[in-house]
């Protein structure tokens, strides 16, 4: 029997749905039930009849889904699969945060812990979090964790003072704005989409097409016209993206 088979018969087994990030390894992606970012997978999850969910994640995403649906168990392949991000603050640590800010509002990305997220006035992702900013009345303080580049972008777009928590996801934050100029100058008349994560995001604006969150890319690839897309995030959405685009 393959290890896929395997896979297959123990999802049988024991009623599971598998679910794999956007960013796991093209071989995990094929055979899971769903694949997206981290809140779409949860909400699949919620959508789910299946007794157990196994999360091809890191640990944030599978606490996540925890938190959608309390009555269900949910297994993380590897319980050393952490993210930097929300490796970034502790739950001590934005108490702290917070004394030194009284009556603040905390916006949390979901690349958070859940014990981060408990301490947080609003849970956002990349696609709403500035939505999620401009909801807040303009006389009240902000803190935004824990990625500072989203934050910043954030704050850009938005004109709202905000204090940033210094934290980024180390994958994205070696994005430079030298590399989407090397990558248009490769590629010329290709259309460049970056995560708003990317430590280029805010310092190339200029150069970026569009900044979107990672389902966003996938739907941008799927409707452009473009022949070819410059992405600036993390290599595993490529194999979805060819997926779903052949051609």
């Amino acid at each position: 029997m393959s290890i896929v088979e395997e896979i297959q018969r123990l999802k049988e087994a024991r009623d599971a749905v598998l679910l794999a990030h956007n960013y796991q390894r093209p071989e995990v992606q094929d055979i899971a039930d769903e694949v997206g970012d981290s809140l779409y997978l949860s909400k699949q999850a919620l959508a789910s009849d299946r007794k157990v969910i196994v999360f091809a994640g890191v640990r944030f995403m599978a606490e996540t889904a925890k938190i959608l649906n309390p009555q269900r168990t949910v297994l993380l392949p590897d319980l050393r699969a952490g993210c930097s991000l929300s490796d970034a603050i502790t739950a001590d640590q934005l108490r702290a945060w917070k004394r030194e800010h009284p009556g603040a509002v905390v916006v949390a990305y979901v690349n958070t812990s859940a014990e981060v997220k408990a301490e947080s006035d609003y849970c956002c992702t990349s696609s709403n979090a500035e939505r999620v900013v401009r909801s807040i009345p303009d006389d009240r303080e902000i803190l935004f964790l824990p990625d500072m580049f989203l934050g910043d972008y954030v704050r850009r777009k938005t004109g709202r003072k905000m204090h940033l928590w210094v934290g980024d996801c180390h994958v994205h934050a070696r994005m430079r704005p030298s590399d989407l100029t090397g990558a248009r100058a490769a590629h010329p008349g290709a259309p460049i989409v970056a995560h708003p994560e990317c430590g280029c995001a805010s310092e190339a604006l200029p150069q970026v097409d569009r900044v979107l969150s990672t389902d966003g890319m996938i739907r941008f690839a799927r409707e452009t016209r473009a022949p070819e897309v410059l992405v600036a995030t993390e290599i595993g959405i490529l194999h979805r993206m060819q997926r779903i685009n052949p051609t």
